[in-house]
């Protein structure tokens, strides 16, 4: 469907902290016009939720498999949710607040 709107979770894992990734990620969503927020995570990887068209959204998945030029993804986990259209920019968060992804229901 074009124009769907989506929200994917992601966790990236591998060398991925202190290479720019979340500055980086950041500007990626804004030129896609996507919104959600970017963090780093204790354990090293970095955390973030990506709203917006589909199209879009599948872009700013593609990128994170790849990340910035310094950076060295090892794996990404990617949770796709329902759309909810709670954010109004993309952000860098500092919080560790916990955040449980909700998968989308399937038709069975």
């Amino acid at each position: 469907m074009e124009g769907e709107m989506v929200r994917a979770y992601l966790r990236i894992y591998g060398l991925v902290q202190g290479v720019f990734f979340r500055a980086t990620m950041r500007d990626v969503a804004r030129r896609l016009g996507v919104t959600g927020w970017v963090r780093n995570m204790p354990d090293g990887s970095v955390e973030a939720v990506v709203e917006g068209p589909r199209e879009a959204v599948e872009e700013v998945v593609r990128w994170a498999h790849r990340g910035p030029p310094a950076a060295r993804v090892e794996r990404v986990e990617v949770v796709w949710e329902p759309y909810r259209g709670e954010y109004r920019d993309f952000t860098i968060r500092y919080d560790l607040e916990p955040y449980t992804p909700r998968p989308m229901r399937r038709n069975t």
